[in-house]
């Protein structure tokens, strides 16, 4: 019992630094095909083509997806490769999202995806946290990996670190949040008990998000998941709402070299469909039930299999496809 105690509380301060690194890019899918028809289009053209890197098709296609016309998903990678960590090579992800999105309903499911959840990673041959898998082979083993996972295809990757978090949150004159409970929890520069927090609907800066999203005293991975999916859809809102607009500058400029992705940017006009619905943006979170589980002193999050696949059935049907098939499934596909 001691052991578990000193775990956790290591456990704990480890996993201080992890955010919403997902949100960001999620954002600017949208905010990229907005800006497509705008003024900034130039700005936001030079990011993003900056920002793109091919890993090629997936192996559960047999051609690439056309987001279009094609129902698809996409990854959302977080980690802290910031020089105060000083890594060599791949870090370990810190957070993981899988959306999917379905074209015919506008429709969008968002997965997280506990990062020490005990998977098999393929090309390794071997169990462990999912978390290692971007650290053996970056965004194309952490595909493989949820791939073999949740045998769905996996089609776009979006990899973003630390530093825009902050600043894009800002750049959106903060975000409307229902904290859930008295937080004290430290700021970005590791101030202790730097940021305050009292229960209730309120406008949140960037720091305050920040501890928002990475504080795990009260509550334990699976709720801290939920919650980083809450702080996404109140960035999502406020970036679409009316006055966002002037701030698009902000926001693009925020990201700057903080993100690596395989969407180009003539693919992100494409999601500006689900923005633009007319009923809102529809989204549903989703997660992993599981349990704590210690291994030779190791802690992992041991997935349960029935939620495995009922997670697997939601998403393949979201997405229209057939288990171990590799359709393409369009959103008029008759495959699932």
């Amino acid at each position: 019992m001691a052991r578990r105690r000193v775990y956790k509380i290591r456990k704990r301060k480890k996993n201080r630094r992890k955010l919403l690194l997902f949100l960001v890019p999620l954002f600017i899918l949208g905010l990229g095909a907005s800006a497509y028809a705008a003024s900034i289009y130039v700005k936001a053209k030079s990011v993003m083509d900056d920002s793109y890197k091919s890993i090629g098709t997936s192996d559960k296609r047999k051609t690439a997806v056309n987001p279009m016309a094609d129902n698809v998903s996409i990854l959302f990678i977080g980690v802290d490769d910031s020089t105060k960590r000083k890594f060599n090579g791949h870090a370990r992800s810190d957070a993981l999202m899988l959306a999917t999105f379905n074209k015919k309903e506008k429709s969008i499911k968002l997965l997280s995806i506990p990062r020490d959840s005990y998977v098999y990673i393929p090309g390794k041959d071997r169990y462990t946290k999912i978390n290692a898998a971007h650290a053996y082979g970056g965004p194309k083993t952490t595909i493989q990996t949820i791939e073999h996972l949740l045998d769905v295809p996996v089609d776009y990757y979006v990899r973003m670190n630390f530093n825009a978090f902050i600043d894009v949150v800002d750049a959106l004159n903060g975000i409307d949040v229902d904290v859930p409970y008295d937080l004290r929890e430290q700021d970005s520069k590791d101030h202790k008990e730097a940021i305050h927090l009292k229960p209730g609907m309120q406008t949140l800066d960037g720091e305050q998000a920040l501890a928002l999203a990475r504080t795990r005293h009260h509550d334990s991975d699976i709720q801290r998941g939920e919650r980083q999916q809450q702080i996404l859809k109140a960035i999502m809102t406020k970036a679409t709402s009316v006055g966002a607009v002037t701030k698009y500058t902000d926001v693009i400029q925020a990201v700057g070299n903080n993100m690596e992705t395989n969407l180009k940017f003539t693919e992100m006009k494409s999601f500006l469909s689900y923005v633009t619905s007319g009923a809102g943006l529809n989204i549903e979170t989703i997660k992993l039930k599981g349990a704590d589980n210690y291994t030779d002193g190791i802690y992992y999050y041991k997935l349960d299999e029935t939620s495995v696949e009922e997670v697997k059935a939601t998403l393949q049907k979201h997405l229209n496809v057939t288990s171990k098939d590799d359709t393409n499934g369009s959103a008029d596909s008759s495959s699932y």
